[in-house]
């Protein structure tokens, strides 16, 4: 069996989720992390190489997998590595995925290579969910709720953040709104449904107020939200992290004659250690439109479902439909 080489592309959680996980997927093997950082650094297993060599990687890899922040990272590297590199990322900046889809589909069509975007959980698997309960129920009102539980993109853009040494974000859901989602064909604010917890260990001197307004005011992150920033010292910091998340998507709707309610729920233990695996699944999508010379960036709308297995569509239909 041919295997699909990928190369890691950051070594945060994210990236660390990847490498772990990659031992489940039979049909995939990692050929080597690429990092910002001094190499020498990194405790892996794994060959590390600083990201500066990455172009003489270019026949060894056929999937870049793109594990950097979306507030940042992706948006910066990814125009750059698709040139030589297929990619797939979890890009998470929802207002801007129409943006981002557009400059990189122009760059992988005129280089040859494919780029599957946005595919994590949400968006990702959760856009998937509300595409198909919006086309079957056309009458009706769809609401997403998001934790209780750590965001990795919105942590990550707290720490980039002059002045924070270290921060984390919790999404917490209000009950108020969950309950009116479920029973009401009604559409609610992000505001009336999210409360954004963010905890911030901040550097030592930096402006308290300063870093606090910073953060309420970010926009595609906390702005539209009801936020609020607790700083804390380093031990207690220590005690706050987790990597667990949820999630729900909530339709509420009516056929001619009767109400239904479709949800889509996940309860995560490792938010990143599932988004990894969810970035392996659409590596091989990734793979298979590559080969079939379908260049250009797509998102999860695009992917046929069968093409995430590593098993043939014929099987796929007679095992599991």
């Amino acid at each position: 069996m041919e295997k699909i080489k990928i190369g890691i592309v950051g070594y945060g959680n994210l990236g660390k989720g990847v490498e772990k996980n990659v031992k489940s997927f039979e049909d995939i093997e990692l050929v080597a992390i690429f990092t910002r950082r001094n190499p020498n650094e990194i405790k892996s297993r794994n060959k590390v190489v600083n990201i500066e060599g990455i172009l003489n990687w270019k026949e060894k890899v056929d999937i870049m997998v793109l594990c950097g922040g979306s507030s940042q990272d992706v948006p910066k590297q990814a125009p750059e590595i698709i040139k030589y590199f297929n990619t797939v990322d979890s890009f998470d900046t929802h207002l801007k995925i129409p943006e981002y889809l557009e400059k990189l589909d122009i760059i992988a069509k005129q280089n040859k290579k494919t780029a599957i975007i946005a595919a994590g959980w949400d968006p990702g698997l959760f856009s998937i969910g509300r595409l198909y309960f919006e086309s079957i129920l056309p009458k009706g009102k769809t609401n997403t709720f998001w934790g209780p539980g750590v965001s990795q993109g919105h942590s990550e853009a707290i720490r980039k953040i002059e002045g924070v040494e270290d921060g984390i974000e919790y999404t917490i859901p209000k009950e108020k709104a969950i309950i009116e989602a479920k029973t009401k064909i009604k559409e609610i604010s992000q505001k009336e449904k999210h409360l954004r917890r963010c905890y911030v260990l901040p550097k030592i001197g930096a402006n308290k107020e300063e870093v606090e307004k910073k953060i309420k005011e970010m926009p595609y992150y906390f702005s539209e939200y009801d936020t609020e920033v607790i700083f804390v010292e380093a031990k207690e910091m220590k005690k706050i992290k987790s990597m667990k998340h949820a999630g729900t998507v909530i339709r509420n709707g009516k056929t001619c004659s009767h109400k239904h309610r479709l949800e889509l729920k996940l309860e995560l233990e490792s938010n990143p250690e599932f988004t990894a695996n969810i970035l392996l699944a659409y590596t091989r999508a990734a793979f298979r439109l590559y080969n079939e010379k379908n260049y250009g960036a797509k998102t999860v709308f695009d992917v046929p479902p069968y093409m995430l297995s590593n098993k043939d569509r014929l099987h796929i239909i007679e095992q599991t439909m």
